[in-house]
């Protein structure tokens, strides 16, 4: 069952009009999942993609090898640019990537621990690149981020 703010999340996006859609690297489809049972799902949801591994965001979304070198592949460098192809792929009005640390074993370091997840939001009135550290095992820290995807998204449309 999605949470309350998914489910107001997603009828904000309705009274829109608008659609959207993810690339989902840390939460691994459970964004989309959490989206697509709410009441409004119908209407507003586009598609998603699960870009855990890097062969996808290189392969399937076009994101160059060398920013993934760089930045590593969970980074805000490289969320933005799974937000900017996935865009394109889905031509959303409101495109979310997420890539992040929810176990240990991928990039984390003393700055970037696990936790640490990197959100990009296209809407039609702004882009919004955040960073944030949440506490809790891996479920507790995919379901915190999307309810901050949520937020940052309601958030978004009461500015329009």
């Amino acid at each position: 069952m999605p949470s309350d703010i998914v489910i107001k999340c997603s009828k904000a996006i309705a009274s829109k009009g608008w659609n959207i859609a993810f690339a989902e690297s840390a939460t691994a489809g459970r964004m989309s999942s959490e989206f697509a049972m709410t009441p409004h799902s119908g209407e507003i949801l586009r598609g998603g993609l699960v870009c855990y591994d890097v062969f996808i965001k290189e392969q399937i979304l076009n994101v160059p090898h060398a920013v993934i070198e760089k930045f590593t592949p969970e980074s805000a460098e490289v969320t933005q640019a799974l937000a900017q192809q996935a865009s394109k792929v889905f031509n959303s009005k409101i495109t979310v990537a997420i890539t992040g640390l929810t176990s240990p074993g991928g990039s984390e370091t003393e700055e970037k621990p696990v936790g640490t997840i990197f959100f990009y939001i296209i809407t039609p009135s702004e882009k919004i690149n955040h960073r944030e550290v949440f506490e809790g095992n891996p479920e507790e820290i995919v379901l915190k981020a999307i309810d901050k995807t949520a937020k940052l998204i309601i958030d978004s449309i009461s500015r329009i």
